[in-house]
C-alpha cells in the first residue's frame, strides 16, 4: 500500500479551547500522514456530491406518517473548511446507509443524514443540529423500536470533573462547529439517547471516531481478551442506565487509542477501518445466519490484524519507527446490561 493513500487519526500538538467551557482539550484528529513527508496532497477518488436524505427530510416524515419502529441518525463530518479535514467519513455514512436500507430492512424515510454535502441546513452536522438529531431519534420511542445512532469524524478527550469517569477522562465527539460552539461530551450522548430509551426499545451505537470507545458510557464494557464485562459504572455512582430499553455500542478504538482511515479497501476511496471492516464482515454473511457480537467483534480484530501485517506503511527502517505505534486500534464493545456474546446475535 502507497503511503498516500493513508490517513491516521493521531494526536495533535494543537490545543483547542471549548468556548463553551473554557476547558483545554486535545485534538486528535485523522490527518493525513502525507503531511509528514510531502508538501503537496492531490484529492482523489471522492465521489460526487450526492445528498443522501429522503424528500421530504426524515424531520418532517416522522409526523406525516407517523414514527417508524427502525430509525437512524448517521453523521459524517468532513470539516471541510478547515485544515482538519476528513476524506472517509461521507463515504462512511454511505456504507453505513446501504447497510441498514438493504440489509436490516430500515426505510429511506428513517434514516437522518447530517453531512456537510446536504442541502438542507438542518442537515449539515453542526453541535446543534446533531443534538436535534439524538433527540429526533429518541423522541416517542416505544417497544419494538429499533435505533441506531452512527458518527464518522474527530474525536477528543477532556479532562472530568464530574468523578463520573474511571479513566479521569470524558470521551466526545467533535460536530464540524467544535472550534466555535465547542464538543459533545459522552455525557451529553448518554442523557440525550441512552437514558430514554423506554423497555423494549433497542439502540446501536457505532462510532468511528478517536477515544470513541465508552463514548456512551454505558454500564458493562466487554473484555475481549478475558470474554468477560467489566463494570463501567462511574464512581460517583451517578446513574447511566436506560428507562428499561436496551443499549450497545461499538466504538473504533478504546478510549486511550486512535482510529484509522485508509484506502487500502477500495483502491480509490478512503474509507474508515472500523465502517468499512463491520460493513463488509455483515454484507458477506448469509442474512439467514446472522453473526453473534463475539463472532462479529472477533471477525474484526482478525482483520485489523491482517490489515496491520501489510506493509503499506512499513518500506523503510524510517516509517517503522515512526508509525509503529500508531497503526494500532481495538474496537470496544459496551452495554446498557451484561448479556451472552457469542449467543446474542447481532441484529438491527
Amino acid at each position: 500500500m502507497r503511503i498516500n493513500e493513508f490517513n491516521h487519526r493521531e494526536p495533535s500538538s494543537l490545543q483547542q479551547d471549548s468556548s463553551s467551557s473554557g476547558i483545554h482539550h486535545q485534538l486528535c484528529p485523522r490527518k493525513s500522514l502525507r503531511r509528514h513527508i510531502m508538501r503537496k496532497i492531490r484529492d482523489s477518488g471522492s465521489p460526487k456530491k450526492c445528498p443522501l436524505n429522503s424528500k421530504p427530510s426524515p424531520f418532517d416524515c416522522s409526523s406525516s406518517l407517523g414514527l417508524l419502529q427502525k430509525r437512524a441518525v448517521l453523521c459524517g463530518v468532513t470539516y471541510s473548511k478547515g485544515k482538519l479535514r476528513l476524506k472517509g467519513t461521507v463515504n462512511d455514512v454511505r456504507n453505513m446507509r446501504d447497510l441498514l436500507i438493504n440489509w436490516f430492512g430500515f426505510k429511506p424515510q428513517g434514516v437522518l443524514v447530517l453531512t456537510e454535502e446536504e442541502e438542507d441546513e438542518r442537515h449539515i452536522p453542526t453541535r446543534k443540529n446533531i443534538m436535534e438529531a439524538l433527540k429526533w431519534l429518541v423522541k416517542g420511542c416505544k417497544n419494538g423500536d429499533s435505533l441506531v445512532f452512527y458518527f464518522s469524524g474527530h474525536g477528543l478527550r477532556s479532562p472530568d470533573f464530574d468523578d463520573d469517569e474511571t479513566d479521569g477522562f470524558d470521551e466526545t465527539i467533535c460536530p464540524v462547529d467544535f472550534q466555535k460552539e465547542g464538543m459533545i461530551l459522552d455525557n451529553d450522548i448518554n442523557s440525550l439517547i441512552v437514558k430514554p430509551l423506554q423497555k423494549g426499545v433497542t439502540l446501536h451505537a457505532i462510532v468511528d471516531a478517536c477515544h470513541s470507545g465508552t463514548i456512551l458510557d454505558l454500564e458493562h464494557v466487554y473484555e475481549r481478551d478475558f470474554k468477560r464485562w467489566k463494570d463501567n459504572r462511574p464512581p460517583s455512582r451517578v446513574s447511566k442506565a436506560t428507562s428499561g430499553g436496551f443499549a450497545i455500542c461499538l466504538g473504533a478504538c478504546e478510549d486511550n487509542q486512535l482510529a484509522s482511515d485508509t484506502s487500502a479497501f477500495t483502491g480509490k476511496t478512503m474509507n474508515g477501518v472500523l465502517t468499512y471492516i463491520l460493513t463488509d464482515i455483515v454484507k458477506q454473511k448469509d442474512p439467514r445466519k446472522p453473526l453473534t457480537y463475539g463472532e462479529l467483534l472477533d471477525k474484526i480484530y482478525e482483520k485489523i490484524e491482517q490489515v496491520k501485517k501489510k506493509d503499506w506503511l512499513m518500506s523503510t527502517s524510517f516509517l517503522k519507527r515512526f508509525f509503529r505505534d500508531r497503526l494500532s486500534q481495538k474496537p470496544l464493545l459496551s452495554s446498557s446490561e451484561k448479556f451472552e456474546v457469542y449467543k446474542r446475535h447481532f441484529l438491527i
